[in-house]
């Protein structure tokens, strides 16, 4: 009879995390590094933000400061799958992408394998122990997907920013920033058969970082409370500009949520389509399987993704705000 250690610790999940870092892409960051379920075995980079270069010394900077300097950092794609400039929303997250505060750059260097690359190795390294929590357009995961067929099989799971599922966008009415950024690699990725998880903007708008709460992150003793306080004012001053909310929306954050409770969520699984032309591009399309359809169409025979329905929004700010004040 095989004897079982019942008090040993439980093996940590590893996880890359693909970044455009970004405001709230930091704060997810060092949630992230302060988790101990979790391994960080890598951060991956790409436009959205700020242009992928910027993401990539702000990925570096971030794993310094958050007390891991060794952990790799790869660089992705510059651009769409498509090609073209890529666009980049300085206007909420700063010219530097970190809410114009002035930092001292990493002396640490980018590996030198690209994002794809890295992905792929890792992944095919640990097969069916990578999760990938993915806070940007999905461009370095499409290229994963394209350059590797078994590479949607291996990886454990990946859990997405990205979409708003039947409500108003944030770069136009269709359609949510990730998305698009780059909406080919959406859909690549949404079709690639691998367990994913999106949580749309429909979720995260209901989860908002007060002035109040932010006021208690700065008063703190919270191991990064006054670079999280600096940070944000940039980006909560945008906030009430355009949202008129008094507050952040906790976009990254709350998908960060739903990769390690995903106890606070509610979701629906159907296969999921973007749109890559006219005026919708970038909508985000879920059949909800609610009719059988007469004949087949662009959503037949593409396998279910999980679509985050509904959040305990109390319990998953109260998550939040407990990891950015820890000590």
């Amino acid at each position: 009879m095989e004897c079982v250690n019942a008090f040993a610790t439980p093996a940590k999940e590893k996880l890359i995390i693909d970044t455009d870092p970004g405001i709230d892409d930091s704060m997810t960051i060092l949630m992230a590094f302060q988790s101990p379920e979790l391994e960080i075995i890598g951060l991956t980079t790409i436009f959205g933000n700020v242009e992928t270069t910027t993401a990539t010394r702000n990925a570096l900077l971030l794993c310094e400061i958050a007390g891991h300097p060794d952990t790799p950092v790869a660089e992705g794609s510059y651009e769409p799958l498509k090609g073209g400039k890529p666009r980049i929303a300085d206007f909420i997250h700063g010219s530097n992408g970190l809410g114009d505060v002035s930092l001292e750059p990493s002396n640490r260097q980018k590996i030198e394998k690209n994002a794809s690359e890295f992905l792929v190795d890792k992944v095919s390294e640990f097969p069916g122990m990578v999760s990938i929590l993915a806070l940007g357009p999905l461009t370095n995961i499409a290229l994963a997907v394209k350059s590797d067929a078994s590479f949607a099989k291996k990886v454990k799971r990946i859990v997405v920013l990205g979409g708003a599922f039947f409500s108003s966008g944030n770069v136009n009415p269709a359609a949510e920033a990730n998305i698009y950024g780059d909406p080919e690699a959406a859909d690549v990725v949404f079709t690639s058969g691998a367990e994913i998880a999106v949580v749309g903007i429909n979720i995260t708008t209901q989860v908002i970082l007060s002035d109040e709460d932010l006021a208690e992150i700065r008063l703190s003793e919270g191991r990064y409370a006054q670079f999280v306080s600096d940070i944000c004012k940039f980006y909560r001053d945008w906030h009430v500009k355009s949202d008129g909310v008094h507050g952040i929306f906790l976009h990254d954050p709350v998908s960060f949520v739903a990769l390690v409770r995903p106890d606070l969520f509610t979701f629906k699984k159907g296969a999921v389509r973007v749109e890559t032309q006219g005026i919708c591009t970038g909508l985000t399309i879920m059949d909800q399987g609610l009719k059988r359809w007469n004949s087949s169409n662009p959503w037949t025979g593409h396998a279910p993704i999980s679509v985050a329905w509904t959040v305990n929004t109390p319990k998953a700010l109260s998550f939040i705000k407990d990891l950015l004040m820890k000590p």
